[in-house]
């Protein structure tokens, strides 16, 4: 059986950190490949992403260029939240043989109590969790887990965009994805 992460993410925009964790759960947890899926809909965030979906696809799309292994996905695309549960299920409707590692962040998953149906969402997946410095948790009975080590990159989504709105020079985003961010006047 294949095994297949799915990383999600509001990637707005996506950096170097998020692809060295995809890059560090491939490797670790013997992945073929990791699907990356911008969520259309955030649930945690009130007022939704500040690109648009489609500029963030393109973005993941760009920062997986030349990468076989990272695949950008639409699997969140469409009107409703962007529950990881809903978007684990469309990937198994549409995909046999795989057996899905969800990819998260320590913090992340030290709060995976509260996230929507999340005792569904365990019985579905293992759970690929990425160290983080400071973050703390504990698994939940009946959940598989995966420890992914060794990716240890302070960088923030919201610190690129502060960054971008003032002008900074930026490093920490992948080829192109700086580009296309100035070529359409994004995060300004």
């Amino acid at each position: 059986m294949e095994r297949v992460g799915l990383f999600g993410g509001t990637f707005d925009p996506i950096h170097t950190a998020h692809l060295s964790m995809a890059e560090a759960a491939r490797e670790q947890c013997g992945l073929a490949r990791v699907l990356l899926v911008p969520a259309a809909n955030p649930p945690h965030r009130k007022q939704g992403a500040h690109a648009g979906f489609e500029d963030r696809y393109r973005m993941v799309e760009i920062a997986c260029m030349g990468n076989p292994s990272l695949v950008p996905s639409r699997l969140d695309e469409g009107p409703g939240k962007s529950y990881s549960l809903l978007m684990v299920e469309r990937f198994l409707s549409e995909t046999r043989e795989t057996e899905p590692y969800f990819i998260i962040g320590a913090d992340a998953f030290a709060e995976i109590s509260s996230w929507h149906r999340w005792r569904d969402l365990a019985r579905l997946v293992t759970f690929a969790v990425i160290g983080r410095p400071g973050a703390e948790y504990q698994v939940p009975p009946d959940t598989r887990v995966h420890r992914v080590d060794g990716v240890n990159l302070p960088i923030s989504s919201s610190e690129i965009r502060a960054e971008l709105a003032a002008a900074a020079d930026i490093t920490d985003l992948p080829a192109g994805v700086l580009d296309y961010i100035r070529q359409h006047h994004l995060y300004r």
